[in-house]
């Protein structure tokens, strides 16, 4: 199974991803880390992706995705994917992939944004990113206004899942 997290920047998707691969034990992938330089250097500089940037991005996503498929291995992936057609490519196989929305409100998010420390991404982007959003309706969606720890249980009780014992 592939479980994508997603969600605008800020929303918790690394942190909830990492703790829920931890507790089930599987890989963790951060799309933010699969970005080539040229993407990486425009949000730096405050400028927002186009979908002919994210493209290339998005293909190698695909293929970890389906690598993982492919392989059996669980993977967990912390990706944006803010658009409908983003995830439908994402989706290689919809009986194993299944989708986890963070959202929050947009204050929050932008005090947690101004609070982040070594991260490409400025604060500045959110309205960017919110106004690119296509909420999922096919997706579980978390509110992230709790801790990381009650979010994590609420994806696990969601997906069906358990913590191993």
């Amino acid at each position: 199974m592939v479980v994508i997290v997603m969600g605008v920047s800020g929303s918790g998707k690394t942190t909830v991803g990492k703790r829920l691969a931890e507790v089930l034990g599987w890989r963790f992938v951060d799309a933010d880390d699969v970005h080539p330089p040229g993407n990486i250097a425009k949000m730096t500089a405050g400028i927002p992706l186009t979908d002919e940037d994210r493209a290339p991005w998005l293909a190698r996503l695909r293929d970890v995705v389906q690598r993982a498929l492919e392989s059996g291995e669980s993977l967990m992936l912390a990706c944006s994917a803010l658009k409908r057609p983003y995830r439908e490519l994402l989706t290689v196989d919809p009986r194993q992939v299944r989708w986890v929305y963070l959202h929050a409100p947009r204050e929050l998010i932008a005090e947690r944004l101004k609070q982040r420390r070594g991260h490409y991404m400025p604060s500045t982007l959110l309205d960017s990113q919110l106004a690119a959003l296509e909420a999922p309706e096919d997706a579980l969606s978390v509110d992230v206004s709790a801790d990381p720890d009650a979010v994590v249980d609420t994806v696990l009780r969601g997906l069906g899942l358990q913590r191993p014992a």
